[in-house]
């Protein structure tokens, strides 16, 4: 009888492990709201492709990545064009929103006007976000906007975002959420390739180089396939120094025997 009162100990000290196995890996959204830097193409597009791109295939079968990022928008558009406000009806307790915006806020050029975001309404956005997504019991994510390429005559990476990163910044240390810089870690790695070899992650194509630009492309923001999936390793590298939970669902590489 003992004998068998500890085979029984035993085996509900296995259910409930695997209980609280099954629960530590409940299924969950990462939610990407942004501009065209992260946002999916279609394929007629190519070689053009927003970070978000490949970032969904790095975690394991727990995870859906739901990439609402759009091209042209910014905090304020994204709002006022109803882009927000499903996601935030949807999204579940454990689920991710990772923030990427500041390339469109901060566009002040007159074409540009109907998306451009003073930075003191930027920061409002931002904190609607993650106000929201607070309430969902979901974690919210602030990312700076990754760097556009440009050097100086001395061969230095410029800083291109300064307001909307420090703005950023800002509001995830007065909320008390993380931050991913990309903006800093991009800018740093432009400068470690310099300006020849940083142009192999932009969509910099030469006359006839590509058939779906056949008169050649030279944008120094948008990234090739390539460029994508470097950015999207620099995010993913991030989320594992902060140690966030979603860290524990990226896929890990078999281990050689």
């Amino acid at each position: 009888m003992r004998y068998n009162r500890s085979i029984s100990l035993v085996t509900l000290g296995i259910i409930l492990l695997s209980f609280v196995f099954a629960e530590k890996k409940k299924k969950i959204k990462v939610w990407m709201i942004g501009d065209s830097t992260m946002a999916s193409y279609e394929a007629s597009r190519a070689p053009l492709a927003g970070w978000g791109m490949p970032f969904v295939y790095f975690f394991d079968s727990t995870v859906t990545v739901d990439n609402r990022a759009r091209g042209g928008r910014s905090t304020r558009t994204f709002i006022s064009e109803g882009r927000w406000q499903p996601i935030a009806d949807s999204m579940q307790e454990g689920d991710y929103v990772l923030i990427q915006f500041g390339h469109n806020d901060e566009a002040k050029e007159e074409r540009y006007k109907d998306r451009y975001t003073p930075v003191p309404d930027y920061k409002t956005n931002l904190i609607r976000f993650i106000t929201e997504t607070k309430n969902k019991k979901a974690n919210p994510v602030i990312i700076t906007p990754v760097t556009r390429m440009r050097f100086d005559k001395n061969g230095i990476q410029q800083e291109t975002h300064k307001e909307y990163t420090a703005a950023a910044w800002e509001v995830g240390k007065e909320y008390n959420i993380p931050v991913i810089d990309l903006d800093t870690k991009s800018r740093e790695l432009l400068q470690q390739l310099g300006p020849d070899y940083s142009k192999l992650l932009f969509m910099q194509l030469d006359s006839m180089a590509h058939p779906n630009y056949p008169a050649g492309q030279k944008d120094n923001t948008h990234f090739n396939d390539y460029g994508a999936r470097i950015i999207a390793q620099l995010v993913l590298a991030e989320i594992k120094e902060l140690q966030l939970e979603l860290a524990e669902r990226i896929v890990k590489p078999p281990v050689k025997k």
